[in-house]
């Protein structure tokens, strides 16, 4: 299974999209290839997959320090348009698990998929939702 939750093996899914051996072919892909350069702590591959505007250099640095400051948990994809994707994002930190809620946004630059931004919601777990660690047990009887 793949890092994005895809049940295709990582080799075969997200890694030749952040090796950039092929491209994403929608937006739903260019996102799962995102959320596990984040759990590979691969910021050039996501300054690279940003829009050119929003491609900056001293980033780098300081995506690398989140990612490899969290435990990523997993990821649920929630909605798929043709250019936006809505997902959670869990990830575990020193204050517990957290939630990262955003409603994506994707243009084709140079007839390549990338990441313009997003919106973030102000979401937390909830008590009764299946433990985001991967225990099987509801999160209130987990890691609440």
């Amino acid at each position: 299974m793949c890092i994005c939750g895809n049940e295709k093996d990582f080799s075969a899914c997200c890694e030749p999209i952040i090796t950039k051996q092929k491209q994403p072919q929608n937006a739903e892909e260019l996102m799962r290839s995102r959320y596990s350069a984040y759990v590979k702590a691969d910021a050039e591959y996501l300054v690279y997959s940003s829009v050119k505007e929003n491609q900056y250099q001293e980033d780098i640095a300081l995506i690398e320090e989140f990612s490899n400051s969290v435990e990523w948990l997993k990821l649920d994809v929630l909605d798929v348009q043709e250019t936006t994707v809505e997902f959670k994002a869990y990830y575990r930190d020193t204050n517990g698990i957290q939630v990262l809620h955003e409603k994506s946004n994707f243009v084709q630059e140079d007839g390549i998929w990338k990441y313009k931004d997003g919106e973030l919601y102000n979401s937390k777990i909830e008590r009764n939702e299946t433990c985001p660690c991967g225990s099987g047990k509801k999160y209130k009887k987990c890691c609440a």
